[in-house]
Parts: C-alpha cells; sequence; structure tokens
C-alpha cells in the first residue's frame, strides 16, 4: 500500500468521526490555525515572491500577503462568527434583508462593523438570491446548512489551483465546515513549494486526519479522481481538466473554472484625476499577480462616442510600461500571449479589436496572461449599457465575474438602468467600481459561477466557495466600491496624489499594508487596526 492510499485510508476513517465532532471543538481548531497561518506568513511570502520572480523588496508582494496568508486569516474570523452564532443561538446571525427594483430578495453582508467600515473604506457586498427566494426562505435554508447530508461523512478531493496562493486553502476550509466533508488537498504543481508550510498551517486538521496534502502532476490527478475512497471532487482550475474528469467519473463535481472577464465603462462626466485613478484601477484588474487570476479583466467595453475613451486607454498603457516589468511566470503564458496577440513584445498588452472581430480567441478562452482587449461600441449612455450587458452576456466565455465603471453622477441620473444592467449580468460576482476580485477576498459573499448552467455546459463552475454565513439559493455577488478615493486628491506643485487601495498594483506601500493586515486578522485589536489605517493613508501614486 502507498502512502497515498494509506493517507486516503487515514481520511475514510476519520470522515465518520469529522462529521460528528462536536462544534466547539471544531471552533478551537480554526482558532488554532490561525495562529499558525501568521507564524508561517513570512516564510509563505517570500517563498512565493521568490517563485514569481519579484524583485528583493517589491511593493508588489503585498499581492502575496493579501492573496495568501490575509485572506486565509480574513476567512476564518468570519467562518468563526457565523459557528459561534450556530454554537449560541442555533443558526447564523444575518443582516436585515431587503429588496431591490426587480423584487428579489438581497441581503447586504459587508460591512459588518467599525473594523470593516474602517479597514476596507467605502466597500459594500449584497448578495441577490435566485428568483423566487423570499427573505424567510433565505434565512431558513441558512438556519439548516449547517449539516452533513450523511452521518457516516464524506471524502472531498480538492484540486488546488497553482496562482492566487490562498485559493486550495479556503476551498478546504469551506468543505471542512460548510459541508461537512474531510479533505485530501492535491497541490498544482505550479505553487507546490507552499505545500510544505500549508501542511504546517492546517496541522490542526492533519494531525486527527481530517486533512492530507497529496503532490504530483496530471497522473496523481487522475488516479485520485478515480479512486474509490474518494466521494467528491472540487476543482479550480481549467475547463477542459474539468471536462476530463467528468467524462470518466459521476461522482459529484464542484468547481471553478475561469472566465473571459468583461470591464464595462459607462460614459461620464470624468475630470483628468478621475481618468488618472481609473486607468489604475483598469490596470490592476488585468496586471494583478500578472495576469494570472481568474477575473483578470480581459475584455475592456468602452463607449465609442465618448471623448475621454482613447485617452484612457493611454493612460492604462501607461501604468503598464511604468510598473514594475515582472516574469510571466505561469506555464505556457507567452505562448498564450502570442496567439492573442502576436508579435506582442510586453508582457501587458493591451489590443485593439474590432465588433466584426466575432471570432477571436480572447472572446472565447481565457487569456491568463497579460492581454487586454478593447473593443468600443455605440449608443447614448442608455443604449450603451445595454449593448454593453447583451455583448457580455452573448458574446464572452464565462459567467464568473464582470466589472462595470460609472461616475457618481452617471449612477445617479442612470440609477435605474444600472441597476437592470447589474440585473442582467450573468455573472456570479458584478464589481461597480471595484474590481470583482475584492468579491473574492470578502469571504461573506458566495464565490462561484452565475447558476442555471447545464450539466455539459458549466462554462465558469458549479456551486459556491467562501459564503461564511452559509447561504443556500444565491445567485450572485454585488460589491460596490467609490468611484475616486477619499480623500479625494492631495496637491502639490509636481502633482495630484492619490490615496490607493492596497490591492492596486501602483500601490508603493502595498506590502506594508498586507502585512499589518495579517497581524490585525490574526488578533484584531484597535492599535493594529490603527496602523493599517496610518500605512494606507500614506500610500499615494
Amino acid at each position: 500500500m502507498t502512502t497515498l492510499d494509506r493517507d486516503l485510508e487515514t481520511l475514510s476513517l476519520a470522515k465518520t468521526a469529522w462529521a460528528r465532532l462536536p462544534l466547539p471543538r471544531k471552533i478551537a481548531m480554526l482558532e488554532s490555525l490561525k495562529i499558525r497561518v501568521r507564524d508561517v506568513a513570512d516564510e509563505w511570502v517570500r517563498a512565493a515572491a521568490d517563485a514569481k520572480g519579484l524583485a528583493p523588496g517589491s511593493p508588489l508582494a503585498g499581492e502575496e500577503w493579501t492573496s495568501g496568508p490575509w485572506a486565509v486569516l480574513y476567512a476564518a474570523n468570519r467562518y468563526l462568527r457565523t459557528l459561534r452564532a450556530i454554537a449560541a443561538c442555533g443558526e447564523p446571525r444575518l443582516p436585515a434583508f431587503r429588496h431591490n427594483r426587480q423584487g428579489r430578495t438581497v441581503l447586504p453582508v459587508f460591512p459588518h462593523d467599525l473594523y470593516d467600515r474602517v479597514l476596507l473604506n467605502g466597500i459594500s457586498a449584497e448578495v441577490w438570491f435566485q428568483p423566487g427566494v423570499t427573505p424567510e426562505k433565505a434565512r431558513t435554508d441558512a438556519a439548516s446548512f449547517y449539516r452533513v447530508p450523511s452521518p457516516e461523512g464524506r471524502l472531498t478531493l480538492v484540486l488546488g489551483a497553482g496562482n492566487i496562493a490562498s485559493i486550495a486553502p479556503l476551498d478546504v476550509l469551506y468543505k471542512l465546515y460548510a459541508e461537512g466533508s474531510v479533505c485530501v488537498l492535491k497541490m498544482n504543481p505550479v505553487n507546490a513549494y507552499l505545500g510544505p508550510l500549508l501542511e504546517r498551517a492546517f496541522e490542526p486538521f492533519v494531525e486527527p486526519g481530517y486533512l492530507r496534502f497529496a503532490y504530483g502532476g496530471a497522473d496523481a490527478g487522475a488516479y485520485l479522481c478515480a479512486h474509490p475512497e474518494i466521494d467528491e471532487i472540487h476543482i479550480t482550475g481549467s475547463a477542459q481538466t474539468h471536462d476530463a474528469i467528468a467524462a470518466a467519473t459521476d461522482k459529484r463535481i464542484t468547481s471553478e473554472l475561469g472566465n473571459v472577464s468583461p470591464t464595462i465603462v459607462i460614459p461620464g462626466a470624468w475630470s483628468d484625476a478621475d481618468v488618472h485613478f481609473q486607468a489604475q484601477n483598469i490596470a490592476t484588474q488585468k496586471a494583478h499577480n500578472a495576469g494570472f487570476n481568474c477575473v483578470a479583466s480581459q475584455v475592456l467595453i468602452l463607449p465609442r462616442d465618448w471623448n475621454r475613451s482613447a485617452e484612457l486607454v493611454e493612460q492604462v498603457e501607461r501604468v503598464f510600461g511604468a510598473m514594475e516589468q515582472r516574469p510571466e511566470y505561469y506555464p505556457g503564458a507567452a505562448q498564450r500571449r502570442e496567439r492573442l496577440a502576436p508579435g506582442s513584445a510586453a508582457p501587458r498588452t493591451v489590443l485593439r479589436i474590432q465588433d466584426a472581430d466575432r471570432d477571436h480567441a480572447a472572446l472565447s478562452s481565457e487569456a491568463f496572461c497579460g492581454v487586454l482587449v478593447c473593443i468600443e461600441l455605440g449608443g447614448d449612455p442608455q443604449t450603451f449599457l445595454r449593448n454593453a450587458v447583451t455583448y457580455a452576456n452573448e458574446r464572452l466565455h464565462g459567467t464568473l465575474g464582470a466589472n462595470l465603471i460609472a461616475h457618481p453622477d452617471t449612477l445617479r441620473s442612470h440609477a435605474a438602468g444600472v441597476e437592470d444592467a447589474i440585473a442582467a449580468l450573468r455573472y456570479g460576482c458584478i464589481g461597480v467600481n471595484a474590481w470583482t476580485g475584492v468579491g473574492y477576498f470578502i469571504a461573506e459573499t458566495p464565490w462561484g459561477a452565475f447558476p442555471g448552467h447545464t450539466r455539459d455546459d458549466i462554462q465558469s463552475g458549479s456551486g459556491v466557495v467562501h459564503n461564511s454565513y452559509f447561504l443556500e439559493r444565491t445567485e450572485k455577488s454585488v460589491v460596490r466600491a467609490p468611484f475616486a478615493p477619499f480623500p479625494r486628491s492631495l496637491s502639490t506643485r509636481e502633482r495630484t496624489l492619490l490615496p490607493l487601495p492596497p490591492w492596486f498594483v501602483t500601490n508603493p506601500r502595498q506590502a506594508e499594508i498586507g502585512r499589518a493586515l495579517c497581524d490585525f486578522e490574526a488578533r484584531r485589536t484597535p492599535a493594529l487596526a490603527a496602523r493599517v489605517a496610518a500605512i494606507a493613508a500614506s500610500a499615494f501614486a
């Protein structure tokens, strides 16, 4: 019997114990995880920054802090909040429901407390439920969600992603706590170097046999998928890999498979400072993690008749040219870039195409590289927005995330049209002046593809993760951010300074902010929150 077979036998024997483990024990294990994640965080970030080719001392290491240990710490605290509520009163403590203009049930899930309002200033998030779900039904579902379908428990194979370091551990936490399943996590070969660090962090789950780690390539993955001890499979990866697995097994599969993500810019009365700031926002949506994100912006949809469109694209290109030129670390990136933008020399590339280019590969397949495609559509603001939504829904592959950018005056004067556009977009997360990546980091929002697909046409996946309130029958999350930073700007003789969100690729202090955020989520004290706020307030570009 191989070591892997012995690990699977251990997990199979332990799944009933995990299913029946008292909730206070599970809460204590999650508290222990927090301590261990912070203990390995510095080594975790150093390893990831080295593997991705970041320059020594690069501010871009902030991406590794926030998308690595901080995301896990943040989620752990939100699960703890829900689990403690369940232990105290039998159900999560949900905010107040409301109805939107379409009559849908909506749950505002962020911000929750003063810390949220201070540290992610201006960010809000809400969850929209599927048609027909009433507030009473949504509350009842959440109250009954925390249950194990079988008293014998189950064993889930989690096939980890190779790009963002927190994806695999967050998938594991959701399977453990929301679905009551023990897990074997197969690390992706691209970031398998993080496996030993994650094993140390997750020791409270490894030691009693509720979690095991596995390594290797496609052969190891195929062996695990077919193994009789595995009850179900969760994959974050390509649609091709998912389809190969689905063709070979009848086991339940949940998945997150990427997206051709649109960013729709609604015309309005933008100032020069607005163009400068939003160019950094758009550049971040593409260049964060060198473009290797499932919701990296891929198609920038601009209004043809707007006088700021050309200038905005030029400034995005300027940001790409000025930022640190890190390597294309993910396998096959250069080949994918050459296929989409032949002859492009820079890793981050803006490609202009025409509406007539209906068969362009960038519309039908995830780039997973630094190519940002620009396309212009006509019409007044209302007509343009309707055309852009139709284009995104019908011409672009995927249903995971879409972004809208609009000036506050536009949001007020076209409020009904914007809300109708949000309702019409068939995506699991909508960002309004916020990159949908923020919806990934906020664990209160369910993360997954728009529901309603078939087994043969899953596009961006099936099921959700994160979802710290344990909500069921959700349709989409909507994350909103201020159009302009606060304070709006500080002028000097040379230039206008704009305070920047911590995830912006142009933020010169994002590594310091990321480290401070980890310290805060590990212990959540007013002093640590004040430290984060002080560093963030001094981050200008």
